[in-house]
């Protein structure tokens, strides 16, 4: 593994906030991998903080679902499966459709034009390989709509999901030509939306969803299949020797 610097600053944010914030992008920058041991000592190293802080920061990326403690293992990586990954997409398609509906409908006019702004941010940041900052303006843009769209609820169920749905979306955008399509598609969203039409604004995001649903699942089940196929070669090997 590729050494790499995650010291927090200690005259920024609270020390145990930067931890988390610092384990997460590890996490989503897949420095951890799905399916990785996460050992607290080695974390404190790493990261220049406290067992304290740490557990804190194993707590919190557990309950957003990007870490999973395992019995007489301790803390792994979360692995999405592929059952998971098409709940969340069900979910994203609901929550998502009814974000922009509502923003179409209740957004200030001050709001369309931030959202217009981060769109055009969005269309600099599509540059092949750099899909980490691509992802960041991503986030901005659903910030933007879930704070305009006035249901609460919904914005915190989005909160509850955001770590996961980043982890699916950074599977889909790494599809070649995956990023120009989801920008033409955030795009269409953004007409509706300045045309304050809260049908056509739906059907633009279902449409979105949908598309990155396919493009995320096939890479999911193509990243089984590989496995599979790699334990097979790997299980003749061995009998060979036998």
């Amino acid at each position: 593994m590729n050494q790499k610097s995650f010291s927090v600053d200690r005259q920024a944010a609270p020390i145990r906030m930067q931890t988390i914030q610092k384990l997460r992008e590890a996490i989503l920058d897949d420095y951890f991998k799905p399916g990785d041991r996460l050992y607290e000592k080695e974390l404190c190293e790493q990261f220049g903080v406290s067992r304290t802080s740490v557990r804190e920061a194993l707590r919190q990326l557990e309950a957003e679902g990007l870490v999973t403690t395992v019995p007489n293992q301790g803390p792994i990586v979360t692995r999405v499966f592929l059952d998971e990954a098409e709940d969340i997409y069900q979910v994203r398609e609901l929550l998502e459709c009814l974000a922009c509906r509502l923003f179409t409908e209740r957004a200030t006019d001050e709001q369309v034009l931030e959202l217009a702004r981060a769109v055009g941010d969005l269309e600099k940041a599509a540059v092949p390989g750099d899909v980490g900052r691509y992802l960041n303006v991503k986030n901005t843009i659903y910030e933007i709509l879930f704070s305009g769209c006035g249901n609460r609820v919904a914005h915190s169920v989005f909160k509850s999901l955001f770590a996961r749905v980043n982890f699916l979306r950074k599977t889909s955008l790494s599809r070649p030509g995956r990023t120009r399509e989801s920008t033409a598609e955030i795009r269409a969203i953004l007409k509706a939306i300045q045309a304050r039409d809260p049908q056509g604004a739906h059907e633009r995001c279902l449409e979105h969803v949908r598309k990155a649903s396919a493009v995320a699942l096939e890479g999911l089940r193509g990243e089984f299949a590989a496995a599979v196929a790699g334990n097979f070669v790997e299980e003749q090997h061995e009998k060979r020797f036998v």
